[in-house]
């Protein structure tokens, strides 16, 4: 499986913004995506994550409330949106597919795309 992630850019504080990670290869039911984040000199946190057959999604504390995690299956493709964001949501963007199951740490995680840089201005 390989993960393209993308939508990334600069905003201001506020705004909203759309990511997308477009998968090629086989994304089966039982497994999960998510999203993780990185800003400088932080370790990389998860953010949210969706079941790829049902849908169920998941959201770290820091965006629940003013994200939402979707998928396409017949596009095979990941989005996250993310509203009135804060200078603190402001990293490198990673999606990242888990065969295994729903996970909120990094290393559980398979196959990761090369992420997506936010910036946000206050």
């Amino acid at each position: 499986v390989q993960l393209q992630a993308s939508g990334g850019g600069a905003v201001q504080a506020g705004d909203s913004l759309r990511l997308s990670c477009a998968a090629s290869g086989r994304i089966y039911s039982s497994h999960v995506m998510g999203w993780f984040r990185q800003a400088p000199e932080k370790e990389r946190e998860f953010v949210s994550a969706i079941r790829w057959g049902v849908g169920n999604t998941y959201y770290a504390d820091s965006v629940k409330g003013r994200s939402t995690i979707s998928r396409d299956k017949g596009k095979n493709t990941m989005y996250l949106r993310i509203d009135r964001l804060k200078p603190e949501d402001a990293a490198v963007y990673f999606c990242a597919v888990n065969f295994q199951g729903l996970s909120n740490v990094a290393s559980d995680y398979d196959y990761w795309g090369q992420g997506t840089l936010v910036t946000v201005s206050s």
